[in-house]
């Protein structure tokens, strides 16, 4: 007792909590002691289904494109129910993969398939948009981002540096919306689910920057460009897109924008705090439109996205 007293007031309930925690766990008790939630706060509210329905659009758009692309078949096939009766995406097709990027992918689009899951059972999910996975989809993007037509026309399909290319080009957008809507999210229940689901998109994006870190001067042939100029690109043409200044960059950058301005090698792309940027949903659908604009559909979403947020910025097209 004399050494309790000995202790502030916060440190003895502390160590009560952490006694009855490990007095459960002795006797094998099936309820483990978890973080408790605060009082008067309720786990949903209604605006924090708005803004975690918004990027269903892009689980979506990751689902079907890493489903497709290591299994050669989509979400009707793998979790027919989840589509909502939204049209099948058009073009999509297996990708020509190792067995290391095989791997890869097949847990990405497993993990996407949860991330739905979750989102439906939380917030609900809306019928899937149209998607337009055909190569020649991102060989437009490709030719933009290089400012010229690349010859062959890019094919993200053809073979695995190809399509971990492709696959920069999508969950990164996925993580920084994430971190826009965090701040802005009022419910226990939805702080909870976006922070699982920012942690596993940042995750894939770091091992999708990895993987083409590791290969950073590899000439992706036949184009005579390296992997490394392929991700600045990208990157440019994201900022571009997004209207906002830097915040993407590719897996090198100038000393000044490298981690406390002491190195060019940028595996993971972060401001000059070392933080994860940010964007807000009309960032968002500049870029994943391909158009520069939130209010004209094209790009993956040639019919816009779905969800009150993203119709309401088609609203005013």
């Amino acid at each position: 007792m004399a050494l309790l007293l000995s202790y502030k007031p916060q440190t003895v309930v502390f160590m009560i909590l952490m006694v009855s925690c490990t007095a459960s766990t002795a006797s094998f008790s099936p309820q483990p002691c978890k973080p408790t939630f605060p009082q008067k706060s309720l786990p949903l509210y209604e605006k924090d289904i708005e803004l975690l329905q918004f990027p269903v659009n892009l689980e979506f758009l990751e689902a079907e494109f890493f489903l497709w692309g290591a299994l050669g078949r989509g979400l009707d096939v793998v979790e027919p129910e989840l589509p909502n009766e939204g049209p099948p995406p058009i073009g999509a097709q297996k990708a020509n993969l190792d067995l290391l990027t095989k791997n890869i992918i097949t847990e990405f689009a497993y993990q996407e398939v949860g991330h739905l899951r979750a989102l439906r059972d939380t917030v609900g999910l809306f019928p899937r948009p149209q998607l337009d996975l055909r190569a020649e989809n991102f060989a437009k993007l490709f030719d933009e981002a290089f400012g010229y037509k690349l010859d062959p026309p890019f094919n993200p399909y053809s073979n695995s540096l190809n399509y971990m290319l492709a696959s920069y080009v999508i969950p990164y957008v996925g993580l920084v919306g994430y971190v826009g809507t965090n701040p802005l999210l009022q419910g226990y229940r939805a702080k909870r689910l976006l922070a699982g689901l920012l942690g596993v998109e940042s995750g894939q994006d770091a091992v999708i920057r990895m993987y083409l870190y590791e290969r950073a001067k590899e000439v992706v042939y036949p184009y005579n460009q390296t992997v490394a100029e392929f991700t600045i690109r990208i990157s440019k043409l994201r900022n571009k897109l997004g209207k906002d200044g830097i915040k993407d960059e590719g897996i090198f950058v100038p000393l000044k924008l490298g981690a406390e301005g002491r190195t060019s090698s940028n595996v993971l792309s972060a401001n000059s705090y070392s933080i994860s940027y940010e964007r807000g949903p009309e960032e968002i659908l500049r870029i994943v439109y391909g158009t520069g604009n939130e209010h004209v559909p094209g790009g993956f979403y040639p019919k816009g996205g779905n969800g009150k947020i993203a119709r309401e910025f088609l609203k005013k097209y």
